[in-house]
């Protein structure tokens, strides 16, 4: 008797063991089903579409227009000097010197062609390279004022610093070259182009001095070491269809090729007829 009830009770228990698995099952069943009508009904995006959406959630960058290389002057004072009239003259200039292994070279290589350059000075260059300001003006070379620091954003801050560094160095042009020595023509770090510039321009000249740019290049200010070739290729390319050209270049320290390429930059502009003549 006490078997029977025994085999009873684990039959019971195996029926709520199968009934339990059953349901279990049942369930599992119904969720899978649920879950995919759910995704059935999802939209589809085509290719398209998703690149459209994707243009859509970003931004359109800003367009970045980058400061050209070379401008053409348009209201220096010797703006004159840019004029068509047939007669071809080429205007040698260097800035940021004097440095004391570029100079020497620039200069050796101006007078075995008998050509005279305008040399624009940096003051705390002249500090530390008194003997090669001499040496240039001796030569028969212009001497223009580059500022004394050369630092843009000290420079640019306003118009009472930017003149403070000019006549800083017009004074140490004047303690190296002596008293009666005068330049009144200055250069702009960077150049004096754009209407942020206006007001330094206008106080340039209030106080009696004169500024020029440029309106051809070599280049040379993009980097360090460029090579020669690509230096007379720039020369090449901006002094086409001018009959005047007033030509940028460096005699700071890391400018080698500069003073390496001047033979072929001359040799070039002679074969194109180009007189050479200074700005004074």
């Amino acid at each position: 008797m006490v078997i029977n009830l025994e085999k009873r009770k684990k039959r019971r228990i195996r029926k709520r063991i199968r009934f339990g698995l059953i349901i279990s099952v049942i369930v599992v069943l119904s969720c899978l089903i649920f879950y995919i009508n759910s995704n059935s009904k999802v939209k589809k995006v085509s290719p398209t579409n998703a690149e459209n959406s994707l243009k859509k959630s970003v931004a359109t960058p800003k367009k970045v227009t980058l400061k050209p290389k070379l401008k053409s002057p348009t209201a220096d004072f010797y703006k004159h000097i840019y004029k068509s009239d047939g007669h071809k003259i080429a205007y040698l200039s260097f800035d940021d010197g004097p440095s004391a292994n570029n100079t020497p070279l620039i200069l050796k290589t101006l007078d075995k062609y008998n050509i005279k350059a305008t040399f624009f000075i940096v003051g705390n260059m002249a500090i530390k390279y008194p003997n090669l300001v001499k040496k240039e003006l001796a030569d028969g070379h212009s001497i223009g004022n580059h500022s004394y620091s050369h630092n843009y954003k000290y420079l640019y801050s306003n118009t009472n610093t930017f003149m403070s560094d000019i006549n800083k160095c017009d004074t140490i042009l004047k303690s190296i070259l002596g008293s009666n020595f005068s330049t009144k023509l200055v250069r702009f770090p960077g150049g004096s182009f754009g209407g942020k510039l206006k007001p330094f321009r206008e106080s340039l000249n209030s106080s009696g001095y004169n500024y020029v740019d440029w309106n051809d290049l070599t280049g040379d200010a993009e980097g360090q070491d460029i090579p020669v070739s690509k230096l007379l290729s720039n020369l090449k390319k901006n002094t086409e269809g001018k009959d005047h050209v007033v030509i940028l270049m460096h005699d700071f320290f890391t400018k080698s090729t500069t003073a390496q390429a001047l033979p072929q930059v001359i040799e070039y502009l002679k074969s194109q007829k180009y007189s050479f003549k200074t700005l004074n």
